[in-house]
């Protein structure tokens, strides 16, 4: 039998579990923005991490409302979310390795906006670091589009961040 006593604490586990779930996907969209935001990342590379930070933390606390709730038991739970993962990383394998390659990228301080760099036999100046990809104007006019896995497995030249990369790791 389900008091109101019991219908409360269920009310208020659901909500201490939501508070403390945002609490912790504002904290880690807070360091990865503020990691893409030093490397110059673009306002729509911003926007995005915080908008799939955000759908994690739906879902988590979706999962959640459903087992406190009873509807849903731990097991269960952690067994859709499993399954649900590995289908999920299995269909996103290289848009998630481009967007991991990116995120290292921008916390190593490899690349940024206006600098001139040489990748696979293009040189020629980043215009725009997104977390799939990054756009370089070579020389010659056209624009290259490289996915950032690419980069980051390299060979990559960085003619401009020389200066700036050898103060941060000081290898002179």
């Amino acid at each position: 039998m389900v008091t109101p006593l019991m219908d409360l604490f269920t009310v208020a586990g659901i909500a201490v579990t939501g508070a403390g779930i945002l609490a912790a996907e504002e904290l880690v969209s807070f360091v990865i923005r503020r990691a893409a935001r030093r490397a110059r990342a673009g306002a729509t590379v911003l926007r995005d991490i915080k908008t799939g930070m955000r759908l994690i933390a739906l879902l988590l606390i979706f999962s959640n409302v459903l087992s406190i709730a009873g509807l849903s038991s731990l097991f269960t739970t952690l067994t859709i979310s499993g399954i649900l993962a590995v289908a999920a990383s299995l269909a996103l394998q290289s848009t998630l390795s481009n967007v991991i390659s990116g995120l290292l990228l921008f916390s190593d301080g490899v690349l940024r906006l206006g600098d001139t760099i040489e990748y696979g036999g293009t040189k020629g100046k980043v215009v725009r670091i997104g977390l799939r990809n990054t756009w370089i104007k070579a020389d010659d006019g056209h624009l290259v589009v490289v996915s950032n896995s690419s980069l980051s497995s390299g060979p990559l030249a960085n003619h401009t961040a020389t200066d700036r990369l050898s103060k941060k790791y000081a290898f002179d």
